[in-house]
């Protein structure tokens, strides 16, 4: 039987399980992480956090909103307030790496993914490569507006700038990422 994060990091929050967490309307802490799980690790594999250590930076980020809820400002959306957490959390995993001297997923030389049906198919693997390439601001927007499919008013509350600030952003990172797949090149 294969144990998922949200079972881990529930289990070791089992024991407060019986009370909400505070200010959020009759959610326990693991329907919190069960809710949650699936768009945090979107997030931190989309900002570069490697297969391997998604599962401990994804128990960091749920660690930092059990002890920050309390300072949770309910008038803004839940998902944003967990993004900045999860780009913050990303940030010191790359530094931590850098340090390290790791090899982090976008240094990885460019192979073609075992299993391809397809020369023109593009890897998840692949994606995130070339996601990695564009700077934070253009990044965060593509991945809200294309993968978790935000609005722009949402998008725009969570990298706090104005709306037409995030269009802006959401066209130059698209305007890159056709860049870099037309010279994408998949028999190399």
């Amino acid at each position: 039987m294969e144990v998922t994060v949200a079972e881990l990091v529930a289990a070791g929050i089992r024991r407060h399980d019986q009370r909400p967490v505070e200010g959020a309307t009759a959610m326990t802490p693991s329907e919190l992480v069960e809710s949650f799980a699936p768009f945090v690790m979107r997030t931190l594999r989309y900002h570069s956090v490697a297969e391997r250590d998604l599962d401990d930076v994804c128990q960091e980020v749920f660690i930092v909103i059990f002890r920050r809820f309390a300072d949770f400002d309910q008038t803004r959306p839940i998902r944003a307030w967990i993004y900045g957490i999860c780009m913050k959390a990303a940030a010191a995993y790359r530094r931590r790496a850098h340090h390290r001297h790791e090899v982090l997923v976008y240094d990885a030389p460019d192979e073609a993914a075992p299993g391809s049906t397809s020369p023109e198919t593009i890897s998840t693997e692949q994606l995130v490569r070339m996601l990695a390439r564009l700077d934070e601001e253009k990044r965060t927007v593509l991945i809200l507006h294309e993968i978790e499919e935000l609005t722009m008013s949402e998008i725009a509350l969570i990298v706090d700038c104005p709306v037409k600030t995030a269009y802006s952003r959401l066209a130059a990172a698209r305007k890159q990422m056709l860049l870099m797949m037309s010279k994408w090149n998949p028999r190399k």
